[in-house]
């Protein structure tokens, strides 16, 4: 909701030095208006100078917009949706996520500073389960539960999506709820571990990342990005699997992070070297034997 409130600004903004006005019919928002505002977008300055505005930032803007000016269209307060020509323009990425090497070098990493050591923690924990940083925040004592195999699972619900998630635990992430167990956290004093606000966990992840000597932008959203990656991809789970335990309703978004890495492309590429050179050696055997 915070970010409809953003484009509300950035569009009062734009019709203020545009139009000089404060508001406008709908009949009035046209194609061009569209692409004005589009170009006002990428030459205004930003709200917070902290939050640039770029490209995929600037498309968000304008896809809420659209979901406004479709309302209005369905409604019959205009008669032609102003996006019926735009084409929003995304610019890719690769997502950052950390390897196994990486991982092994926070893991390990002393620290003294205590709010580092939390945040250290609860960013591993969400790296071998996936969590996202709201659904981690807010995990209490009754989402753990005995599973299928009778070890310990999460039982949630995404708070994105609203999607039943079950995960179960490894044993890096049980060794950091052994270590909060006796602790309570939150207003109520029923959350599983201290995660502080988003902000200040961003802030002293990337304290902690530059202690390692990481090169990477690393935020806490990276931690379901490494898990997805490096903890069961990698390790040759199944992209179904992984689809299921991310709480992805389409295999589609999953397939984002199914990047293959040098190293498991390496392995591959041993197993068949194998099976190649065992189904030659049977074959010279079975030409020796003929002759």
């Amino acid at each position: 909701a915070k970010n409809y409130g953003a484009t509300e600004k950035y569009l009062l903004s734009f019709l203020s030095k545009k139009y000089r006005t404060s508001d406008m019919p709908l009949n009035q928002i046209n194609y061009s208006f569209v692409l004005n505002f589009e170009n006002y977008l990428r030459n205004c300055k930003p709200l917070m100078k902290s939050q640039p505005l770029g490209n995929n930032g600037i498309m968000k803007h304008l896809e809420r917009f659209k979901k406004m000016t479709t309302i209005a269209c369905k409604l019959d307060c205009i008669k032609q949706n102003p996006f019926a020509f735009f084409n929003s323009k995304f610019t890719s990425y690769d997502r950052q996520y950390l390897t196994i090497e990486e991982l092994s070098l926070v893991e390990e990493l002393e620290l003294t500073d205590f709010g580092l050591k939390r945040v250290r923690d609860c960013f591993i924990f969400a790296c071998y389960t996936g969590l996202s940083y709201i659904d981690l925040k807010r995990l209490k004592p009754g989402q753990i539960v005995v599973g299928i195999d009778g070890g310990e699972w999460i039982y949630t619900k995404r708070e994105k999506s609203k999607t039943a998630v079950k995960i179960p635990l490894l044993s890096k992430a049980k060794e950091i709820l052994c270590k909060y167990t006796n602790d309570g956290y939150g207003k109520n004093n029923d959350l599983l571990l201290p995660v502080y606000s988003n902000q200040k966990c961003n802030s002293y992840l990337k304290k902690i990342i530059a202690k390692c000597g990481i090169d990477k932008h690393i935020s806490f959203h990276a931690a379901r990005h490494t898990f997805a990656t490096t903890v069961t991809l990698a390790n040759g789970v199944p992209l179904e699997t992984v689809s299921k335990l991310l709480g992805h309703r389409r295999l589609s978004t999953t397939q984002i992070y199914a990047r293959v890495m040098e190293k498991k492309i390496s392995e591959d590429i041993a197993v068949l070297k194998t099976k190649l050179e065992s189904s030659s050696r049977k074959d010279n055997l079975l030409e020796t034997r003929t002759a």
